[in-house]
């Protein structure tokens, strides 16, 4: 057992212990564990145990140990009744999907039973669960800056991980390999496009969190963050997560940083500067030469080949365009077998690369109606957030609509809208959000300066933070 893996034992037996004095600081743990848990070199199984990992060990502790401090600290449940009904009705999907997966098996016959539940189930839902605790534990403003630090940690973890794997060259020289290069990404386990969405999003996160900090060190510290999680993103390769960098910014710009729009310009003629190797990835298909000499574009490399598929997903989608095909219906419904005549035996595309694709595909107009209600809503309340006068408030909002925003741009070359690992810190940032618009709402209802509220529940025991 190499070094690395046995601190992160002893990391995790630490949290684990410590959950039953503080589940809260080991929930808080168990975000920072989730920089490192995708990676291969990660053991997935304790004893052979399928489903018996360190992640899943330590939340079930922490769990635990939240079921039995829960009456002590006086929690309630307070969530709004319609984010309860949304949040339902956005895993009734899942489970039909699920379900109707589990009853026609056609092409995923060799999928055991035992995997298909444990993977698009229980690994799916499983992602939510600690933004729930989330919500239920962050009643104070110490607990609230808390957590917000440990979601930065954990981005700034990721960016060091891709900066450490894909050679600084390969994106500040022109000519660069970066479009290989950015394979190199897969070996912390996550590809290109999902860890180019996931800092796309940290990078305006962490941008929207500076204005909370006051001390010059902290906020020098806070800015180093900022250009690390840049130099991450760019060596990411992920040209949605470009596109999805550019349109966060200009979202927020155009949401609050209004006086910034005229620096827009600027920064488009410093990226191919600074970022020489990224620009020439994104420009990668576009201005080539024919064998005539004319300028053309080839829309396959564009594209990355979605132009060959995403027409067989569509004409599938029009074929049950109401309730759709249930889960995997990229597999189950011969897509992904149609695919194989274009790239080969075994070289097909199991998903469509275009999370609005895939949920039509899925679960079609009906069963995505409440998933679009949803992320609907939480960009209009994060949005108020981010407004806000008070710099915590504005704080959150920003972080949490920065992520949401970057899969929703992302989505249209890639991304889920089902949870998965690379998107558990922006569902932990939505479950934060909402409990800050919760007590944003209590502030307005007691008419108190939301600059310096944070109520606490009656019965909590939980010392209250000064405030400044």
């Amino acid at each position: 057992m190499s070094i690395r893996i046995t601190a992160l034992y002893i990391f995790v037996t630490f949290l684990a212990i410590y959950a039953w004095k503080d589940w809260f600081k080991s929930l808080c743990g168990l975000i920072l564990l989730m920089s490192v848990m995708a990676r291969p070199d990660i053991p997935t199984n304790v004893f052979g145990i399928q489903g018996f990992n360190l992640w899943n060990v330590l939340f079930l502790v922490i769990s635990l140990a939240w079921l039995v401090s829960r009456s002590r600290e006086g929690l309630t449940w307070d969530m709004p009744r319609h984010i309860s009904v949304l949040l339902l009705l956005y895993l009734g999907v899942i489970l039909v999907g699920f379900l109707r997966a589990v009853f026609d098996r056609t092409y995923i016959e060799d999928y055991p039973l035992k995997n298909l539940v444990s993977e698009e189930l229980i690994n799916t839902v499983k992602w939510v669960l600690p933004g729930i605790l989330l919500f239920h534990g962050c009643r104070t403003r110490r607990r609230v800056l808390m957590a917000l630090v440990c979601l930065l940690v954990m981005y700034g973890l990721i960016a060091i991980q891709v900066i450490r794997q894909v050679p600084y060259s390969s994106v500040l020289e022109t000519g660069s390999t970066l479009i290989t290069d950015r394979f190199e990404v897969q070996s912390m386990g996550y590809n290109a496009d999902n860890a180019s969405a996931i800092l796309a999003g940290a990078f305006w996160g962490t941008v929207a969190v500076l204005p909370l900090i006051s001390r010059k060190g902290h906020k020098v510290m806070v800015v180093a963050a900022i250009a690390m999680i840049a130099l991450g993103q760019a060596l990411s390769g992920g040209r949605a997560g470009y596109i999805a960098w550019g349109g966060i910014g200009l979202v927020l710009c155009l949401v609050k940083w209004r006086k910034q729009l005229l620096l827009a310009p600027l920064v488009v003629m410093l990226l191919p500067i600074v970022f020489p190797g990224a620009m020439d990835l994104m420009y990668h298909g576009i201005g080539l030469t024919d064998v005539a000499g004319q300028a053309t574009n080839d829309r396959g490399a564009i594209s990355s080949g979605r132009n060959l598929f995403w027409p067989l997903v569509t004409a599938k989608i029009s074929e049950s365009p109401i309730i759709g095909h249930g889960r995997l219906a990229m597999k189950r419904t011969g897509v992904k077998k149609a695919t194989e005549e274009i790239w080969g035996e075994g070289e097909g595309i199991g998903h469509p690369h275009n999370m609005y694709l895939e949920t039509l595909l899925d679960n079609g107009i009906l069963g995505s109606m409440p998933i679009f209600l949803f992320w609907g809503m939480v960009v209009i309340y994060t949005t108020r957030l981010f407004r806000n006068s008070n710099r915590l408030f504005s704080a959150v909002g920003g972080l949490t609509l920065s992520l949401v925003l970057a899969q929703l741009f992302a989505g249209l070359g890639a991304q889920h809208f089902y949870p998965m690992p690379e998107t558990f810190g922006m569902w932990m940032a939505i479950f934060l959000a909402m409990r800050v618009y919760v007590e944003e709402k209590r502030a307005q209802v007691d008419a108190i300066s939301a600059e310096c509220y944070w109520n606490e529940p009656a019965l909590s025991r939980i010392k209250a933070p000064a405030y400044t």
